[in-house]
């Protein structure tokens, strides 16, 4: 379960660092909002796993300085772009916790996977993207 949650925690942490650089790029302050809304999120079920993984006395990689962008991220269609995968890898991270946890913890990890897919979902509307929802989410798509 360690390395699960230690996953989940990587994820959370890239999507703090992506949602800074997707703010910059999105011009209307309602979607700056949202995409704060989004960062606070991120950064309270970091700090639960973080709390979690020290109860659980387990190590975790530090925290890179920066992360490496799938594509350019230089307006608001890339930053809309950019907060779809990294809502989906977020997805990703908290699905495979679910066969490793039991009760209130699988509870907890499914809540987080269906967050991030409800958020990318938001965002592919207002990017315009087809489809708005993937069938299985937090499935790996390539």
């Amino acid at each position: 379960m360690k390395e699960e949650l230690a996953g989940a925690l990587a994820a959370e942490e890239a999507a703090i660092w992506a949602y800074g650089l997707i703010g910059v790029h999105l011009p209307d302050e309602a979607e700056q909002d949202q995409a704060r809304a989004c960062e606070d999120v991120h950064r309270l079920r970091r700090d639960f796993l973080v709390g979690r993984l020290a109860g659980l006395k387990a190590s975790t990689a530090p925290t890179p300085p920066g992360y490496q962008l799938p594509f350019p991220v230089t307006d608001r269609a890339s930053a809309l772009k950019l907060a779809v995968h990294v809502e989906d890898g977020v997805a990703q991270a908290w699905r495979v916790v679910l066969p490793v946890t039991e009760s209130a913890e699988r509870v907890d990890a499914l809540s987080a996977l269906t967050d991030s897919a409800v958020r990318a979902t938001k965002w592919r509307k207002l990017a315009q993207l087809s489809p708005l929802t993937l069938i299985f989410p937090g499935r790996p798509t390539a």
